[in-house]
């Protein structure tokens, strides 16, 4: 199961392909890109997520414009480093929180705004350094996330899926606040298997010190899909007790599994205003099984 992409989010992925590569080239160089866009959806299987075309997207943005397939580097590196200079900052308004699992969270999902796809030259740390201020402000499902500490105090293993470069030091501090507060739980960390627009892979885990056992979805596509995931993840999911899903792709790709998965993100799209009925950039905590 997944969220399929509609027609909606089909011409929202081709006009923000087309918008970056316009400037990049002639009218018919631009025509031609999205003729092969076009033939790319046509040859889709039925009911795959938009995080599905993104490979074949990068594929097809290196062939026309020669645009590195890890254009996005720079800003993987820039995010991590961001975080990291304030790791000292966060873990100490973390702590010192009423309720610190709680806060782990907050500044995790507040960390899902650091996607340069998705937000296509919108994303600014200044904007994030101010929305660190009010991070403990933000109002979350108490009724889902207090089923979300049942379920960790009564397990025994913890898969956390993580999404973007930077954010991943975010979920670092979050993850250390449910290690010391369920001291039993085996939390392992899956990031992606190759360059996945800015997603989070094994050198951006390194980078900020994940200390958590680090495994990978063994593909490039930036969620969770299922199908192609590589043995290692596979099992990783299927032994898990609780998985914690970050990120709109991981829910576009795994919303209606039936695994028992708990996604957290922040809404950057129209189609996610519409599903869930909140506005933009409204952080989410969503539990798999018991969708309102």
């Amino acid at each position: 199961m997944s969220i399929a992409i509609d027609s909606y989010c089909l011409l929202c992925h081709l006009r923000r392909n087309v918008e970056l590569v316009r400037p990049l080239g002639t009218e018919q160089q631009t025509m031609a890109f999205a003729k092969d866009m076009m033939r790319m959806y046509l040859a889709a299987p039925e009911g795959v997520s938009a995080p599905w075309f993104s490979p074949q997207t990068a594929e097809l943005l290196h062939k026309h414009y020669g645009l590195n397939i890890d254009r996005f580097r720079q800003e993987k590196i820039d995010s991590n480093r961001f975080v990291l200079e304030r790791l000292p900052m966060l873990r100490e308004k973390v702590a010192s929180a009423e309720d610190p699992v709680f806060a782990g969270l907050q500044f995790a999902i507040l960390g899902n705004y650091l996607d340069f796809s998705a937000l296509q030259g919108q994303v600014s740390f200044a904007k994030l350094s101010q929305m660190l201020d009010n991070a403990l402000d933000m109002e979350l499902d108490r009724e889902v996330y207090g089923e979300f500490c049942r379920e960790l105090e009564a397990g025994k293993r913890l898969l956390y899926l993580t999404d973007n470069a930077g954010e991943i030091g975010f979920d670092r501090i979050f993850a250390e606040k449910i290690a010391a507060a369920y001291p039993q739980l085996e939390i392992t960390f899956c990031v992606r298997g190759g360059i996945a627009q800015n997603d989070a892979t094994r050198e951006d885990a390194a980078a900020v010190g994940i200390p958590f056992p680090v495994i990978d979805n063994g593909n490039r596509v930036p969620g969770t899909q299922l199908d192609m995931l590589g043995q290692e993840a596979k099992q990783a999911l299927e032994t898990a007790d609780v998985i914690f899903a970050k990120g709109m792709a991981n829910t576009e790709t795994m919303y209606g599994c039936g695994y028992n998965v708990y996604y957290a993100f922040l809404i950057k799209c129209q189609r996610f205003m519409d599903r869930f009925g909140k506005p933009m950039f409204t952080p989410m905590l969503v539990k798999e099984r018991t969708e309102k």
